[in-house]
């Protein structure tokens, strides 16, 4: 809903474009940067009370950003619901693989939560575009009533937790990866409008590579680890960290080339191309309940797979077919559209849920926070070069800005070859590897807790 209102907030606020774009720039680098350390704090906290804590918050930021007049305390609102979200995000997460015990119940699960994720996807777009002809003030506040539905769902439903019994006071772990990863992702969101070769970037990047490296030792000295270390030898959670960069990275990216092109080059209006996007999600919303049956007969790996080839197949497609000045819709869009929404839909539950198999209860949030800080963290890099090669493109020689499909050829040319990068380690991952284990006989339509 946001990146639709931000001509809007521009106008009615004075922001510039490079103020804009920390707007969105702002919730990634709360989001991003948080939530390794999210997910590990519900571990030991306590999942219900983290997730019912950081919930109120984005709901409260979401109001004050609805309400206010000044630019930066926009941004500053969008920083906050992105802290929020690193929390409430790996946590719920954590929560389902705790509540459903491994194999075709949480599978399950996993489906079902995938179909809601779809559903606020697609919804946003449609609803981006209306809300903001009525003000855009009303994309920041329509998600408060929903995180209120869901705090007081939350606090009837979640079931009650305990802290962990050990760990939680590494605290120079929590200073140094905090402070490493926020560092990290503003290098990254802030790289190409300062330029990639700018001293300041190369020195934000070394800093934030020193902070990390040092998190790594004192993370291996320490008696009680924030993040136990060891959870990275584990092949499968590395192989699903690796998908879920390739996933995000290309997908996220080939979206904003997508939206862009659509309003600037075709002359789309912003409700015109959300509704040409939208099939995607829709096929997300209804094919991802049927998932759990598809991990359970196949795997995890196998869907993975056939995921990366779908996307990439969709890339390919728009570059050789999306280029016309007047595209046909049905036979040059809309194909690449609907392989982009089965990719999606094979890649998000089975990725998840290789992610989080073996690992221990204790553990769940660290697994979670870790595969979704692979995500974010990879789609902002592969969107930060992305955008770098758009917008090298978008001038003519005579300096004249242009918008026409030649200038995210280059973008598209690199998504493309990130996913078929992602698809060649895939495979030869899975050429080494044993078969996935086979699962317990559980009815598939049957949702098992593992906790009354």
């Amino acid at each position: 809903m946001v990146g639709v209102a931000l001509p809007s907030i521009g106008t009615e606020l004075g922001l510039s474009t490079t103020s804009l774009q920390w707007i969105v720039n702002g919730y990634v680098l709360g989001y991003g940067a948080l939530l390794l350390l999210g997910g590990r704090t519900a571990d030991l906290l306590g999942r219900r009370r983290v997730f019912l804590i950081a919930l109120a918050v984005f709901a409260a930021a979401s109001l004050v950003g609805g309400l206010v007049d000044d630019g930066t305390l926009l941004i500053v609102t969008r920083f906050v619901k992105g802290v929020a979200a690193a929390f409430t995000a790996p946590t719920a997460l954590s929560i389902l693989t705790t509540t459903f015990r491994e194999g075709p119940a949480r599978n399950k699960a996993l489906s079902i939560f995938a179909v809601f994720g779809a559903s606020g996807y697609s919804s946003g777009l449609i609803l981006g575009g209306l809300l903001t002809s009525a003000g855009w003030r009303w994309n920041f506040l329509m998600p408060v009533p929903l995180a209120i539905l869901a705090l007081v769902a939350g606090i009837a439903l979640i079931p009650r937790d305990r802290p962990a019994d050990a760990g939680g006071h590494d605290l120079a772990g929590a200073a140094t990866l905090t402070a490493g990863m926020l560092l990290a992702v503003y290098s990254v969101v802030s790289a190409p409008e300062r330029g990639w070769a700018d001293p300041v970037t190369i020195l934000l990047f070394v800093l934030a590579i020193a902070l990390l490296a040092a998190f790594v030792v004192i993370e291996q000295r320490i008696a009680h680890p924030l993040v136990r270390l060891a959870i990275l030898r584990i092949g499968t959670i590395v192989r699903a960290n690796l998908a879920i960069i390739v996933l995000f990275g290309s997908y996220l990216s080939f979206q904003f080339m997508l939206t862009i092109y659509f309003q600037a080059a075709l002359g789309w209006s912003p409700l015109r191309m959300a509704f040409a996007l939208l099939p995607a999600g829709l096929i997300v919303a209804f094919v991802s309940p049927y998932m759990s049956r598809v991990i359970n007969r196949y795997g995890t790996q196998r869907p993975i797979i056939a995921a990366l080839v779908s996307l990439s197949v969709s890339y390919v497609w728009f570059l050789a077919f999306g280029g016309d000045p007047t595209p046909n819709y049905a036979a040059d869009i809309l194909p690449s559209v609907l392989l982009i929404g089965v990719g999606f839909t094979l890649a998000f539950s089975s990725i998840m849920s290789q992610a989080t198999a073996g690992v221990e209860d204790s553990e769940q949030g660290l697994a979670a926070g870790l595969v979704q800080t692979s995500g974010q963290i990879g789609g902002a890099v592969v969107l930060a070069v992305t955008t770098a090669l758009v917008t090298a493109g978008s001038h003519s020689a005579d300096g004249a800005a242009v918008a026409t499909f030649e200038q995210y050829r280059p973008g598209l040319i690199l998504v493309t070859g990130v996913a078929l990068a992602g698809l060649a380690v895939m495979l030869l991952g899975a050429g080494r590897r044993r078969r996935d284990p086979e699962p317990e006989p559980v009815e598939d339509d049957v949702l098992e807790p593992a906790v009354p």
